[in-house]
């Protein structure tokens, strides 16, 4: 009997923002959902794991949990037992998955939120077909997954894909990770909102208007609403993280030759306000781009839920590897 079978699996999103859980069907429509705030990575780690399972707990709508699937907006090692490092969360090498089992009483498993948002696109979504595909995840920072013959490549400690954390200006930005100049730091959705906020106090902007009049109330959904209705300062901070994500996009085509760029998280359902600029950066900043197919670089299919479909199709495919079954992934 499949877990699938004899309850509901529920896929975890963990972010530094945001817990969202939800029951996800055979096919990966997510069913029900449930969301709580998590404390950031000055947090204490028992409230992260308290605000996880209250939303998986309700997400289930008192039916009984088979297996939970967590992507975790951090460092996960290769065994898919520890988040051992979160720049945005407070998880220091803890057995998470090992607690959170004993605490939800089922089969718990674990990697990382862009691996997997791209476990969830290639069986679902933009990445669906494609042998080779690079995952971009903008959210609080920015996240990153490899695709190889359509399956996920974690590297030799499970920590491959940390692109955010690419160094591209020496001594830039301070970064939550300890280093400075990390990519990041350009183009995130904080990389938006900071933009946002010192363009604003330069030129006229309805930001003004949103925000009561205070730049340190601006928010990225500010912003994006700001944009649509056309407003410059707006367009402007979109146009330099849309430039930014575009030119360090090239940097790993360059790299990994992929045949699409697929961009997740919440920062991608500003569509082209952010997608058009980076487009242009890639086709600009990629070396080689007038003898070569320059790949597509489009927004990810399944959205904010990505992460949670990703989630509870890891839990079959972590069950059926302590088992010694092989197969594809699936809930």
């Amino acid at each position: 009997m499949t877990p699938s079978q004899c309850g509901v699996v529920v896929g975890v999103d963990i972010g530094g923002t945001k817990v969202l859980a939800g029951t996800v069907d055979t096919d990966g429509r997510v069913v029900r959902t449930a969301s709580r705030t998590t404390p950031g990575r000055r947090g204490v780690t028992r409230e992260a794991e308290d605000a996880l399972v209250s939303a998986v707990l309700e997400a289930a709508g008192g039916r009984a949990v088979a297996a939970v699937g967590i992507a975790a907006a951090g460092f996960v090692d290769s065994a898919g037992e520890r988040v051992v490092f979160a720049p945005h969360l407070p998880w220091q090498g803890e057995p998470l998955r090992e607690l959170l089992a004993e605490r939800l009483g089922c089969p718990v498993a674990l990697d990382n939120d862009a691996n997997c948002a791209a476990r969830a696109e290639a069986h679902h979504g933009a990445a669906r077909g494609a042998a080779h595909a690079v995952m971009i995840t903008m959210g609080t920072g920015i996240g990153g997954a490899v695709l190889l013959r359509g399956e996920v490549v974690r590297g030799a400690s499970g920590m491959a894909g940390e692109f955010g954390h690419m160094q591209v200006v020496p001594a830039g930005r301070p970064c939550e990770c300890g280093r400075r100049g990390c990519w990041e730091q350009y183009s995130s959705g904080n990389a938006l909102v900071r933009r946002a906020r010192s363009l604003m106090t330069e030129q006229p902007s309805v930001l003004l208007k949103m925000s009561g009049g205070d730049p340190g109330r601006v928010t990225g959904p500010m912003v994006t609403a700001a944009a649509e209705q056309g407003d410059r300062v707006a367009r402007e901070a979109f146009t330099s993280v849309g430039d930014w994500l575009g030119m360090g996009a090239a940097n790993l085509v360059a790299a990994l030759d992929p045949e699409v760029v697929v961009i997740g998280g919440g920062v991608s359902a500003a569509g082209d306000l952010l997608l058009a600029p980076a487009r242009d950066a890639l086709s600009r900043t990629l070396v080689g781009a007038g003898h070569r197919r320059v790949p597509d670089l489009i927004a990810a299919r399944l959205g904010p839920r990505a992460g949670v479909v990703g989630a509870a199709l890891l839990v079959g495919s972590t069950l059926r590897a302590e088992r010694g079954v092989p197969g594809r992934d699936g809930p």
